[in-house]
């Protein structure tokens, strides 16, 4: 049985920031579901409960990094990357400070707390700040590996979004994972689907359930969703020449306009379908229910992978 997303996160943020000396964790009063608790009750004079104030969070951090300190700051994504949009965007990003903003509970993974804890815009907000390196957890695994790697590696400003759920393991520890980078799971030459999070699965689910029917699908986990690895996405665009963009996001600003982005400019034209949120909210229920209800699952993506077939050659 996978762990949890956010277990994994709060086990790696102890086990990677407690040794280091530098590392400062902040959270806004929900120690207890981020799971920041773990890291708080072995290095309690290193961490800081600010309580529901999700921009004096983000704004203490920019001063404990100019410190010196590598400073986390946990709380839920809705709350993370649109309250504390503002000292992220006007202190962090402007400042290349050493904040690393970890958001709980991504998508629709807060399922009965409603729209209002539902993050489907996240990752268009913060990969629009200037400096930012936006990572999207796809496992426990990669979610040890990318804590770790913020913890002890990179400087500068750094967002990674969480799921609150278990999620399929998809990777190995042998694995590594980079800015810029992105992990081909399986290869076809008829389609390439690209995806991130919690879509990673329901692809491979896809990929599988199509080859049954004759349709060899490529897919890649775009983990590093800025920088994005730009180079794979042209070549993969052009070999296979039909395209989906599977995410758990709303369709504006996420992976679907990443992978356009770089289609565009790269002058890698092909049929282009996505899995995404349309322009809407989502409702309270079940985390099972509202993505089956809302289409992110795999035999939507084999839709959109037949669709862009399809379309091939039009």
């Amino acid at each position: 049985m996978p762990k949890s997303i956010r277990d994994a996160y709060g086990e790696a943020l102890r086990k990677y920031g407690v040794p280091s000396k530098n590392v400062v964790v902040l959270d806004a009063d929900l120690s207890g579901s981020t799971k920041s608790a773990l890291f708080a009750k072995e290095a309690p004079e290193r961490f800081f409960n600010v309580g529901i104030s999700e921009n004096n969070m983000v704004a203490m951090a920019a001063g404990m990094s100019t410190c010196g300190k590598t400073v986390f700051v946990n709380t839920f994504t809705s709350f993370l990357t649109t309250i504390g949009a503002c000292a992220a965007k006007a202190l962090i990003s402007y400042g290349r400070l050493n904040v690393k903003m970890a958001g709980a509970y991504a998508g629709l993974s807060g399922a009965y707390d409603g729209p209002s804890h539902h993050a489907l815009e996240d990752v268009a907000i913060m990969r629009a700040l200037p400096n930012f390196t936006v990572f999207v957890a796809s496992d426990e695994i990669m979610t040890d590996k990318l804590t770790k790697y913020l913890a002890q590696e990179h400087i500068g400003p750094a967002y990674l979004r969480l799921s609150r759920e278990a999620l399929p393991v998809v990777y190995s520890e042998s694995d590594t994972f980079v800015p810029g980078g992105s992990k081909v799971l399986c290869e076809g030459n008829d389609a390439v689907i690209f995806t991130m999070g919690f879509m990673v699965s329901k692809s491979l689910e896809a990929a599988k359930k199509l080859k049954e029917e004759g349709i060899e699908a490529t897919v890649i986990d775009l983990y590093s969703i800025k920088p994005i690895d730009r180079d794979t996405i042209v070549k993969y665009a052009k070999a296979c020449g039909a395209v989906v963009a599977a995410e758990e996001h709303n369709i504006i600003g996420g992976l679907t306009s990443a992978v356009s982005e770089v289609m565009l400019t790269e002058g890698a034209y092909a049929p282009l379908e996505s899995v995404s949120m349309p322009d809407r909210h989502a409702e309270t229920g079940k985390y099972a229910d509202l993505t089956k209800k809302f289409g992110f699952t795999a035999e939507a993506v084999e839709a959109a992978v037949k669709k862009a077939i399809e379309r091939k050659g039009k």
